[in-house]
């Protein structure tokens, strides 16, 4: 499926920062070998995130749902230049373990990513940071009003909250919503009336909800 028209998303890559060999690399290797490979940020998206990444430049970041890292490896590019600064992803998915450290470690900063594998519900707690400056949230979607709820006391003020897939492929629009669609669409009406933080809906590939914590 084509989130745009395909000569729109052609066009628009073309006025796009071109990925890198590597994400090229990742992104190839996602197609090829891994399930349900639409999931990977792709061009645009992976440029967008880079960028606010880099408009942002957190020191201390959360990703919920790392799939390939083709995200993690984004948002790396724009971390504070600390030497403590980090990315820390999370992912419950053992099975591609291997792929997903091996790209890590290919990239400059790969040394600032923490990849951990558990249940993100469990470990986010556990997690010894002072602040998050960014949090990406972009796994099971009946969970992101938790991952919100379990993270939003814990941004800095001025941080960032973004969310993937928040249309969700158009499906948010549909009046007899199936049980995945109606926690999408109750966790957007969670965040918009939400009086800590300021929202944007992106309608960039499936969606990007971006929050700041007021």
């Amino acid at each position: 499926m084509n989130f745009l028209p395909e000569d729109i998303e052609n066009y628009t890559n073309t006025f796009t920062r071109v990925e890198g060999e590597l994400l090229q690399q990742l992104e190839h290797e996602t197609y090829q070998k891994v399930l349900m490979p639409r999931m990977c940020s792709g061009q645009l998206q992976g440029q967008v995130m880079r960028m606010l990444s880099k408009m942002i430049q957190p020191k201390y970041v959360l990703e919920v749902g790392t799939y390939t890292g083709y995200s993690a490896l984004c948002w790396v590019d724009g971390l504070a230049d600390e030497p403590d600064a980090k990315v820390y992803t999370l992912d419950i998915n053992e099975e591609i373990e291997d792929m997903v450290r091996g790209y890590i470690a290919k990239h400059p900063k790969g040394n600032h990513i923490e990849y951990i594998i558990g249940n993100a519900v469990e470990v986010i707690p556990s997690l010894d940071v002072p602040h998050w400056d960014l949090v990406f949230i972009d796994a099971d979607k009946e969970n992101y009003s938790n991952y919100f709820q379990l993270t939003i006391d814990k941004v800095r003020p001025g941080g960032f909250i973004i969310a993937d897939n928040v249309l969700w492929s158009g499906k948010v629009t549909q009046e007899k919503p199936d049980k995945e669609t109606r926690a999408i669409m109750e966790f957007n009406e969670l965040v918009h009336n939400d009086k800590r933080v300021e929202n944007v809906l992106f309608p960039i590939r499936d969606g990007l909800m971006v929050m700041q914590k007021l």
